[in-house]
């Protein structure tokens, strides 16, 4: 597909803004990621460890801030206990074996770190020479629903079958609590973060996850609320929900860069209302997630833009909707696949709304054909007439220190599709 002008491509009457007021378009505050946050990981020299933590954690444990903790092979969390790290805690994770953190169903893990004293789980090589991938990432398994064809599931990754099984009916489990929690370098052979049918009374709030190899958030089923979420150059996803997931998300940022990318691609957000290999219980629910205050953005400039493809991606009859949000450097804001096969489907699966976009082809792929009024989708929110780069729409995009990702221009600025 050609690169072609917005205004002939959307086929709608557009207008510049003058009459509405600023008001009617909250700008996306991202003010919350002050203070707690590391954009530049890897100058960042860490203490030596002191302390090992055993393979197996079997009874309540608590990581106090003044030991720096190391981590290596597969640490599992068992036997209903839980495992709390005071605020500001450093955990090192070995990168010569292939090291995770799992805490099982029915233990807990509780990470509750300050804007002043985060926790941080990074690799354990010295400045200047991490790299996405250094070590595997964090699993936490709850016992709520998920839209398996037996209301159950087995995590990903090769872990010892007696510590895999996910899901159940605790639909109000309080599964994990994480706040304020950096993770540096993870993905190998897992994601950075993986939330296994999370109950909905869960908290998962200010999480930075940088450099995963593999996704940075992945959501297995559950029904939890997540706010102030950041993905930071992630080689594959950076939000990635299945099997029935459904809960909200306030807050999130995704940074890609266009020469960080797994093989088959990867996107800002990728839904799957459920596994396509394993199947689902028709009588369940699918995945529907909503979002407010998204920052979608993908670093590209003038030669390497057209490579991109869209921030979005949903398939297997999955549902998102998104408000007060920011796109740019991406393709298209959207891609729906095969299992779409009506107009109807497509917009009961994707809404977005009060939001921005700055993108450089047509906006919504879809693999059925179905082209005529799916633009639609995107009626009534603001973008950019002609594409534009990083620094052109956000106020300090490659800032190594404090970046700021908030818009440079007042909305009232672009145009609306109408």
């Amino acid at each position: 597909m050609k690169t072609r002008d917005l205004l002939s491509l959307f086929l709608f009457t557009v207008i510049t803004i003058t009459a509405f007021s600023q008001d009617n378009f909250n700008i996306n505050n991202t003010k919350w990621m002050k203070d707690w946050t590391n954009f530049s990981p890897n100058k960042t020299n860490y203490s030596d460890y002191e302390e090992q933590l055993p393979n197996i954690i079997n009874k309540d444990t608590y990581l106090r801030s003044d030991i720096v903790y190391f981590i290596s092979g597969d640490v599992y969390v068992t036997d209903d206990a839980t495992l709390t790290i005071q605020e500001g805690t450093l955990i090192k994770a070995d990168t010569e074996t292939n090291t995770n953190l799992i805490v099982t169903r029915g233990s807990k893990l509780i990470a509750d770190g300050t804007k002043a004293s985060p926790i941080i789980f990074t690799s354990n090589k010295s400045s200047n020479s991490r790299k996405s991938g250094d070590w595997g990432g964090i699993t936490i398994i709850g016992s709520g629903k998920s839209n398996t064809i037996e209301g159950e599931g087995t995590i990903k990754g090769k872990f010892n079958p007696l510590y895999t099984i996910f899901g159940g009916n605790e639909i109000h489990e309080e599964t994990t609590i994480l706040r304020y929690v950096r993770i540096e370098y993870a993905g190998k052979s897992t994601n950075g973060l993986s939330l296994y049918a999370l109950g909905d009374t869960s908290i998962v709030e200010n999480i930075m996850i940088s450099y995963s190899a593999d996704d940075s958030f992945e959501w297995h089923g559950g029904a939890s609320t997540s706010r102030n979420l950041i993905s930071y150059k992630a080689n594959d996803d950076d939000f990635d929900f299945t099997q029935g997931y459904r809960g909200e998300l306030i807050n999130i940022l995704a940074v890609k860069h266009p020469y960080i990318t797994s093989n088959n691609g990867s996107y800002a957000i990728e839904v799957d209302g459920y596994n396509k290999n394993i199947g689902f219980d028709n009588s369940k629910i699918l995945s529907s997630i909503d979002i407010t205050g998204a920052t979608l953005i993908s670093l590209v400039d003038d030669s390497n833009y057209t490579h991109t493809r869209a921030a979005i991606s949903i398939n297997n009859l999955g549902e998102l909707y998104l408000n007060n949000s920011h796109i740019s450097g991406f393709s298209d804001v959207v891609q729906l696949d095969k299992t779409f096969s009506t107009l109807r489907m497509i917009e009961t699966a994707f809404k977005l709304d009060n939001s921005f976009f700055n993108v450089h082809r047509e906006g919504v792929v879809t693999y059925n054909n179905i082209e005529n009024d799916t633009f639609n989708l995107l009626k009534y929110n603001r973008f950019t007439k002609t594409f534009k780069q990083p620094e052109e729409i956000f106020n300090a995009p490659f800032d190594r220190s404090n970046p700021d990702f908030s818009l440079k221009n007042s909305l009232n600025n672009y145009m609306v599709v109408q």
